[in-house]
């Protein structure tokens, strides 16, 4: 039964070489955990690993039959578990950068690597064009699940499935409410629990509640890593068409860009260059729906500069001469584009030798600094990651405990801060664990 114990000391505890974990003598008597890591992710698994390592009695609870679930659906399958570098600003916080780097840079990527090719046993192999790091084998996903779960084992860490937390009782004796029996004891509790995106994998965003009800403040969650909806039924007929673009939101200094490969759908646009700049329509959007929403600004506009080329690159490709424009454009862009392009600004049949000079300016405008006709951005359910969260500055960035309940400590996904698609999530999961996990067993 979830949570219970008999009266018999050890009776839930792990046990090596055919005595608990922690054991000291027969006469020492031990009942409950050092450390209770909440949440079988990544990041749960990862923080479960570097308590049990530092010498405490750990258990890992999971609402799903066993842990990892998440992480077979990773890249599709694939799971592209880091990337090949990485810089703390291609992340995504409301909190201190100052803070995000601290915590980031804590552990640095290379050691990361060594420790999945090490103790958890992984052979990887990178995509230099991709800058992406995959297991080496065919298992993906699967076989990332299975090698982490082996390692925690080995360490002496309890692992209980379909095991639902409730709440989380600092003040208590019995800290870790769960939905059925009676509480586990608990000396730390470790939260990693997820965010929001991909329920079905028992992401509900339980932590924040959690989090919440202890006080803490709260980012509030958007999903992150998503595809956008919207398009005409006219960019809904290049659907499967890909090309490089760059992508760019806000305006001023507030602008921002990336470059990266860009995905026509039959439902609106999605590709690398896509997800990771969604968060921004998703976020408005939320906010639009809040009850007692404030006035809002207006919703971000993403414009695309197709081929990352900007004005003058394309002035030479219109500058006049024989042919058509459409001829011109096929050139460069892939026809179909091109033509859907001029047929919006009806000049299907324009001649570079004969266009106006407001029509090549619009020509340009098209080309370089195109607003995508976006209606609203996918949900939790086809996010990926989910941004907001805990903020940082409310946790200790040398162990990640709480300032406000010393007894609990936060990782992962619930945590204010999410990276671009390639492996960087998965690095902040195993960062933030790591260091939850190691402040938890020496808390």
């Amino acid at each position: 039964m979830c949570g219970g114990r008999s009266s018999s000391e050890y009776s839930d505890a792990a046990f090596v070489n055919g005595r608990p974990l922690g054991y000291a003598s027969s006469v020492t008597k031990k009942t409950g955990f050092d450390v209770v890591v909440i949440g079988g992710g990544p990041s749960g698994m990862t923080a479960a690993y570097f308590a049990a390592k530092a010498g405490a009695d750990v258990l890992l609870v999971d609402s799903r039959p066993s842990p990892g679930e998440k992480i077979l659906l990773s890249g599709g399958g694939r799971c592209n578990v880091l990337p090949v570098s990485v810089g703390p600003e291609a992340y995504v916080t409301d909190s201190s950068p100052h803070s995000l780097r601290k915590i980031l840079l804590s552990w640095p990527l290379e050691e990361v690597r060594g420790f999945l090719e090490g103790p958890i046993g992984l052979r990887l192999i990178e995509q230099k064009r991709t800058g992406k790091v995959f297991p080496a084998g065919s298992g993906g996903g699967a076989e990332v699940r299975d090698a982490f779960i082996k390692a925690i084992r080995r360490t002496g860490v309890k692992v209980r499935g379909k095991c639902r937390v409730v709440d989380v009782l600092p003040d208590e004796r019995r800290r870790v409410v769960v939905e059925s029996g009676p509480g586990i004891v608990a000396s730390h509790v470790v939260v990693a629990t997820g965010g929001m995106s991909y329920p079905k994998t028992g992401s509900t965003g339980f932590g924040f509640e959690i989090a919440q009800r202890l006080g803490h403040s709260l980012i509030p969650p958007y999903p992150a890593l998503v595809l956008l909806y919207g398009g005409t039924p006219a960019h809904h007929g290049l659907a499967g068409l890909s090309l490089p673009v760059r992508l760019s939101t806000g305006d001023g200094n507030q602008r921002t860009s990336s470059v990266g490969d860009f995905l026509f759908t039959h439902r609106g646009y999605s590709g690398p260059v896509v997800l990771n700049a969604a968060h921004a329509i998703a976020r408005w959007g939320r906010a639009k729906a809040a009850p007692a929403a404030p006035a809002m600004s207006p919703r971000p506009a993403l414009r695309v500069s197709w081929l990352d080329r900007s004005a003058s690159d394309w002035e030479s490709v219109l500058a006049p001469g024989p042919g058509t424009v459409r001829t011109a454009l096929s050139e460069a862009l892939p026809g179909r584009l091109g033509d859907v392009l001029l047929d919006e600004l009806d000049l299907h049949e324009a001649e570079k030798s004969t266009l106006r000079r407001d029509d090549r300016a619009r020509i340009l405008k098209a080309l370089s600094d195109y607003e995508l006709p976006i209606r609203r951005a996918g949900g939790f359910g086809e996010a990926e990651v989910t941004g907001g969260g805990v903020p940082l500055g409310e946790v200790l960035p040398r162990t990640l405990g709480s300032r406000l309940v010393p007894t609990v400590f936060f990782c992962g996904e619930v945590l204010d801060a999410f990276g671009p698609i390639g492996g960087h999530n998965f690095l902040w999961a195993f960062v933030t664990g790591r260091l939850a996990g190691s402040g938890a067993a020496s808390g």
